[in-house]
């Protein structure tokens, strides 16, 4: 093609969205987009498109030869016209020269008169002049047309051949037409020649335009049958790879000489889509087919998880009552045993709370799978959350023999203040846990790009790669195969990563063998002056003697052990075993209660929410707490919703005191 060029003389065509202003994703507006790289020397490099190119090979050379041709015809015509105009000018002026001889010779005017009269006549000059050395001369015609458009021709009079013969002859005559005697001027107008002249240029150019024109419809009627099927073509290929595979060029042979290359290249793209979309019925069949063996994996592994839910919440269940009544014994039993016996029932109790923060840790990880708990965002002070840790965790680092060190750096985040503490005292716990004799744990807080950064950093033996992935899940512990519960169960990362996802933030950790560990996560900032002042501390407990408690559950070893320790601590006590029983003694309105503790679990069909409500219908100034070892999340969940306080088995005495005291604080 004509638009063809080596590729060190042209540059390849752009794209279509290169064409429109489309700029590469990592461009901006303002830079200038990068050049392309040259493309290799064996590639055909074109420029335009196909439609111009045909534009150009038909138009243009059809174009010159219409001009070559017109300007050469009208160049022809209007020498010939020329030609013919001067002629006729000329040749009236020698017939007049030729008829006013003699009689110019003679002096004859009025014969020279009617020589010129007789030549206007003929309508091809439009004024004559006759005129000799000797003084004679004779016009005919107006003179009113300017000398513009007038052009003259002159012819001289010369006496011919019978003149001379004659008497009259002058002397010393040689022969004819040696010696002019006078002078012939003959005017003709140009403006009949000009108007011809310019319809003639008019023609040219006419002549000329029909046949660009018709040049141009020709090419544009070929430009299009070739264009069109090229544009289906590429709409098709544009659409396949879009995805649609559906699409055809529709693009087919229409006559019988020969087989067209554009519908053998249209056909073959039909062929290319029809391969392309059996390909992906297939891979859609194979898809679906994977799709259903994972859905039904899925479905395997949510029943197995909800098998294991209500199992962990069974088992919790069946395992607090019992360790919640033994709880209670044991602290009534140990004021007043002997001190042959007072170390073993302190290993007893010490067993016991073992049990205890097993069974919290379950409960913690079943609220959170759960999403029972709703984070209250508010602005926490790092100084103050690392005081409070600080005094927490520094007898664990003093009897550990590491230094425990912390820098909040005066910054402040916004966040649940009681989650946080939850999260960075697992992370320290687990940082002492693992930290050398001598070793050090620093908590430092610092700025980010995105917030607060906090990191819990140890000098300890480290964790390796292949553990890394793994730290995060339940009772996965790296160095305990013995499982050694004074070193914890393998639920404190599990349940931080958990509390991070609610409170939107993700647990990192970063670790070599030798090289210690880094445990960071990011919280949004909040400025210092704007978190409110630290509350005043609570008031000293004040005695529950005379605390009139109802005390409700199914079991009669709970019964007697909460009866024991509430009447140890001065409470009044009434134990019943059943909801109805309950109800009724809040009914009577005979005894007001300043607690109601109450079983979730009753004996028969006994629910101890039906109490709890009944106990805020029917004296809404006692506290009323629902007491239970059951944590499946579909109890959790109808707890939270219902607004009841949960205290969960088994309790620790210190816990309840806490609460009932706070009670009495409110009714004091």
């Amino acid at each position: 093609m004509s638009s063809a060029a080596p590729p060190h003389e042209q540059r390849a065509a752009p794209t279509a969205a290169e064409g429109a202003g489309a700029l590469p994703p990592s461009s901006s507006p303002s830079s200038p987009p990068p050049s392309p790289p040259p493309p290799p020397a064996h590639t055909l490099v074109l420029r335009g498109n196909l439609q111009r190119d045909l534009f150009r090979l038909g138009v243009v050379p059809c174009a010159a030869v219409a001009l070559a041709l017109t300007g050469w015809f009208t160049h022809n015509r209007l020498q010939t016209l020329e030609a013919a105009f001067d002629a006729e000018g000329q040749a009236v002026a020698k017939q007049v020269a030729a008829m006013s001889d003699l009689s110019l010779y003679a002096g004859d005017v009025p014969a020279l008169q009617n020589v010129a009269n007789a030549a206007l006549r003929g309508g091809q000059v439009t004024r004559v002049e006759i005129s000799n050395s000797a003084g004679v001369y004779v016009t005919a015609g107006p003179k009113t047309a300017s000398l513009a458009q007038l052009r003259m021709f002159t012819s001289p009079v010369t006496l011919r051949e019978a003149s001379r013969a004659s008497a009259f002859a002058p002397a010393g005559s040689t022969a004819a037409g040696d010696t002019p005697i006078g002078l012939v001027q003959t005017f003709r107008d140009t403006t009949a020649y000009t108007r011809e002249r310019s319809r003639s240029l008019i023609a040219g150019i006419g002549i000329a335009l029909v046949a660009l024109m018709a040049a141009w419809a020709s090419v544009r009627h070929m430009a299009r049958t070739v264009a069109r099927p090229l544009r289906r073509v590429s709409r098709t290929v544009a659409a396949l790879e879009a995805g649609h595979f559906e699409v055809r060029c529709d693009v087919v042979e229409g006559g019988t000489r020969g087989t067209h290359e554009l519908a053998v290249l249209a056909h073959d793209i039909d062929r290319l889509a029809e391969r392309l979309q059996r390909n992906r019925q297939i891979s859609e069949e194979r898809v679906r087919e994977a799709t259903a063996v994972a859905l039904q994996r899925m479905a395997e592994a949510e029943q197995a998880a909800l098998s294991r839910a209500r199992f962990l919440a069974a088992a919790s269940h069946d395992l607090r009552q019992p360790l919640h009544a033994m709880g209670l014994f044991i602290d009534g039993l140990l004021p007043g045993a002997t001190p042959a016996q007072r170390p073993a029932v302190l290993r007893l109790q010490e067993s016991t709370e073992f049990m205890g923060v097993l069974l919290d840790d379950l409960l913690e990880i079943s609220r959170l799978d759960a999403q029972v708990l709703t984070p209250a965002i508010a602005k926490v002070p790092l100084a103050e959350l690392f005081d409070q840790l600080d005094a927490q965790h520094a007898a664990a680092a003093v009897e550990a023999r590491v230094r425990l060190r912390w820098s909040d750096r005066g910054l402040a985040v916004r966040s649940d203040a009681a989650m946080l503490r939850r999260i960075v005292g697992n992370l320290v716990t687990n940082a002492l846990r693992h930290a050398p004799e001598g070793g050090t744990v620093l908590v430092v807080a610092r700025r980010s790009a995105s917030g607060v950064r906090i990191e819990v950093r140890d000098n300890g033996v480290g964790i390796a790669p292949i553990h890394q992935g793994r730290i995060f899940e339940e009772f996965y512990q790296v160095a305990n195969t013995e499982r050694d519960r004074r070193r914890g169960f393998g639920l404190g990362l599990a349940i931080c990563a958990r509390i991070a996802a609610l409170l939107g933030t993700r647990i990192t950790v970063r670790s070599a063998l030798q090289a210690g560990s880094t445990f960071a996560f990011t919280l949004p900032a909040a400025r210092l002056s704007d978190v409110a002042p630290p509350q005043p501390p609570p008031l000293a407990p004040a005695p529950l003697a005379g605390l009139r408690c109802l005390v409700v559950d199914d079991d009669p070893a709970i019964l007697d052990g909460s009866r024991a320790l509430l009447e140890q601590w001065g409470c009044q006590v009434e134990c019943v075993d059943t909801g109805a029983e309950a109800i009724a003694r809040l009914g009577t309105g005979d005894i007001h209660y300043d607690a109601v503790l109450c079983d979730l679990q009753l004996a028969g069909d006994g629910d101890g929410v039906d109490v709890i409500d009944a106990a805020k219908r029917l004296q809404p100034e006692a506290l009323a707490v629902l007491v239970s070892g059951a944590t499946g999340p579909e109890v959790l969940q109808r707890l939270r919703h219902g607004g009841v306080m949960l205290l969960t088995k088994p309790v620790a005495p210190a816990k309840l005191r806490a609460l009932l005291t706070t009670r009495r604080q409110v009714t004091v």
